[in-house]
């Protein structure tokens, strides 16, 4: 991956300007913001967009769904030297990657990101979230399954182990996975008997893999492979499958706003962490924009905002205690987070740096697995 001499030029400029992009700097009056579509993106459009346009009526802003190709997108951008993205929502690892290859722009917290209620720096109050020095948390989520509850079998018990995926017999039915290898080559190898605290070195090796690939073989033709993350709620909606994976937030929509008769399988949620970025190389004027909207948009009150419409937790310390109910719904949601003690009985941890590292390799091998 080669990167424009013009794009690090650009970068060590926007880090040495620091804070001369004031409020009285020119900012463009429009911008491009990529994220993941469907509830998620709403509760953004709801907690961040809208009242920032209503604090700048002169600004429009395009949202492009594409956050799921982020990476190989920007790196094509670079390549070809036109950025036309001003900000982009990624998971923590592909932030580090981004960032790790200059496509990202490095920013200080306490310069970018404003202050807690009580005067808490930035920094402090996003704590351990800030995984990268490119990466900019909003939320913490979780990857777990969903499950019909008309479609369990007659005397089953209804699925509350990560590894009823695995067991056809007891349960049979079709199954939705996400077309990639995070998350499912994990919980492949939890199921075949290796220790969770064990899981990374194994996936390291190429041994280590191939027993997960070998693992998910078990159910591979039963398996309705996802990329988008509204699918597995649409196929669980349609009743086309019995149980499949996808974010926490989607499946809330889909049980609580939906009234779809779906339940959450808690156990081996991959806790992950989702946040902005900004693409480096942006003319001042749009970069002056993006730091304006980004100071906002994570401020105390609007990550708790963002809660209202999704059960995603904010990751502010400051704006945990702020949570309340859903905007229209009216319901208490605390108990939705993945957080919540009754949720996390047994959760698994997302190792950014180990997927940051080996991502494009697995990725490789997981599709030629799949073309099989």
């Amino acid at each position: 991956m080669t990167i424009s001499k013009t794009l690090l030029a650009t970068t060590a400029l926007t880090l040495a300007a620091g804070t001369a992009f004031a409020q009285d700097q020119e900012m463009a009056d429009s911008m491009t913001i990529v994220s993941w579509g469907g509830a998620y993106q709403n509760s953004q459009q709801k907690a961040y967009a809208e009242p920032y346009m209503e604090n700048n009526p002169d600004v429009s802003i395009t949202w492009d769904e594409s956050s799921n190709e982020a990476v190989a997108k920007l790196r094509a951008m670079n390549e070809a030297g036109n950025i036309t993205w001003d900000l982009v929502d990624v998971v923590a690892s592909d932030a580090i990657r981004l960032c790790d290859e200059g496509l990202a722009m490095e920013y200080d917290p306490d310069d970018l990101l404003a202050e807690a209620p009580d005067g808490t720096s930035a920094e402090d109050d996003f704590g351990d979230m800030i995984v990268s020095d490119c990466f900019i948390p909003q939320i913490a989520y979780s990857t777990t399954f969903g499950y019909r509850t008309d479609m369990v079998p007659e005397g089953a018990d209804a699925p509350s182990d990560i590894c009823s995926v695995f067991d056809l017999e007891t349960y049979p039915g079709k199954r939705a996975l996400e077309k990639r290898p995070i998350n499912n080559m994990e919980w492949a190898l939890l199921c075949d008997g290796v220790a969770k605290d064990e899981i990374y070195d194994v996936l390291a090796t190429e041994e280590g893999q191939d027993q997960a690939l070998a693992k998910l073989e078990t159910i591979k033709d039963d398996v309705v492979w996802w990329s988008a993350g509204a699918d597995t709620p649409q196929l669980l909606a349609d009743g086309e499958v019995f149980m499949g994976s996808t974010y926490n937030g989607r499946l809330f929509s889909l049980i609580e706003e939906q009234d779809q008769p779906v339940a959450m399988m808690w156990d081996a949620q991959v806790y992950d962490l989702d946040g902005w970025i900004i693409p480096t190389g942006l003319p001042d004027d749009r970069l002056a924009r993006v730091r304006d909207f980004v100071t906002f948009a994570t401020d105390t009150q609007r990550l708790a905002d963002q809660a209202k419409y999704i059960s995603y937790g904010p990751a502010r310390e400051s704006s945990a205690p702020l949570v309340g109910q859903h905007a229209d719904l009216g319901i208490d949601m605390a108990p939705h987070m993945p957080t919540n003690p009754e949720n996390a009985g047994n959760t698994f941890l997302y190792n950014y740096e180990f997927w940051a590292d080996y991502r494009d390799d697995i990725d490789a091998k997981f599709q030629a697995w799949l073309a099989q």
